[in-house]
């Protein structure tokens, strides 16, 4: 079943390497380009917009509720303020930044940040992903290859998470009080034409999907059963997020091709008229990022 939604660009004169990491905190939309390393951030009721460079290779970055920004580089968490242009490190990641770096993540119904890492080889289970909440990250999944996608359905009971080169996204039991995932299952499992990458969770319950080399993103049911493939005009979609006032428009960040010509939207942000809404994404709660203060050593001006 198709949906057959409008797909259009967003923004004309902004193409990104490697669009990733986007979020609406309400009224303006950021996101990442990973190999660009920068983070945009637009106004779409006024079209302000401006950009940042980030001192590093970003894998995410999301807001916090102090008004500064949780990103993460290869060696770890910083906290980025726009006010002050410093970059403070919060966390050092337990892995060789010359071989890992961090990729996507997203915050739970509460405010914790969970985060993912990877290798750029991409071929060993080597990453992890990680909960940041009271204080301190503690390593939740070991054993991921490409940590990506993750959301959560709307009464919270169920988490979701995706490792790209095992081409799994798996559905979790989940504890909204605790913050704990258990009894993992298969959720969505993809040929080997195209790997699942970024997601978005709608009102429905229903996962987005981006699928990297796929020119698609699937809509599947909280059962797992697909209920439309919307094609897009580029090969590599690689994340999601509805955005606009009511949040019934689904916004995709897109990636240019590894090989050949450059196609006109590649790199773009994408539109789509999903015909559902999708809830309002959480800042990051201050305890899940700030405690780097007294808890790391190191200070970062960069």
């Amino acid at each position: 079943m198709a949906l057959g939604p409008r797909v259009s660009e967003l923004v004309g004169d902004i193409r990104t390497q490697l669009g990733e990491s986007p979020w609406w905190d309400g009224q303006r939309l950021s996101w990442i380009d990973i190999r660009g390393k920068a983070l945009h951030i637009l106004e779409p009721a006024t079209g302000r917009r401006v950009s940042y460079d980030v001192p590093g290779v970003p894998g995410f970055a999301i807001p916090t509720e102090s008004g500064e920004w949780a990103v993460g580089l290869a060696d770890g968490l910083y906290t980025f303020s726009p006010d002050t242009s410093r970059w403070i490190p919060n966390w050092t990641a337990p892995h060789d930044p010359a071989t890992h770096r961090m990729n996507d993540a997203k915050t739970d119904p509460r405010g914790r940040l969970w985060m993912g890492s990877m290798t750029y080889e991409e071929r060993e289970p080597v990453a992890a992903l990680y909960r940041s909440a009271e204080g301190h990250v503690e390593a939740v999944l070991p054993g991921i290859i490409t940590g990506n996608g993750l959301g959560w359905s709307p009464d919270e009971k169920t988490f979701y998470y995706t490792d790209s080169i095992a081409r799994l996204i798996w559905a979790f039991d989940f504890d909204p009080d605790a913050g704990v995932a258990t009894n993992r299952r298969v959720f969505a499992e993809d040929p080997a034409a195209y790997v699942p990458d970024g997601l978005a969770v709608d009102d429905e319950g229903c996962v987005w999907s981006c699928k990297w080399d796929g020119a698609r993103i699937v809509r599947y049911s909280p059962e797992g059963r697909i209920l439309a493939e919307i094609a897009t005009p580029v090969a590599r979609p690689t994340s999601c997020a509805f955005i606009g006032a009511d949040r019934s428009t689904l916004v995709v960040t897109t990636a240019l091709p590894a090989d050949g010509p450059t196609g006109t939207l590649d790199g773009a942000l994408l539109v789509i008229d999903p015909g559902v809404t999708g809830p309002q994404l959480r800042p990051v709660a201050a305890d899940a990022h700030v405690f780097a203060l007294t808890n790391n050593s190191r200070r970062s001006d960069r």
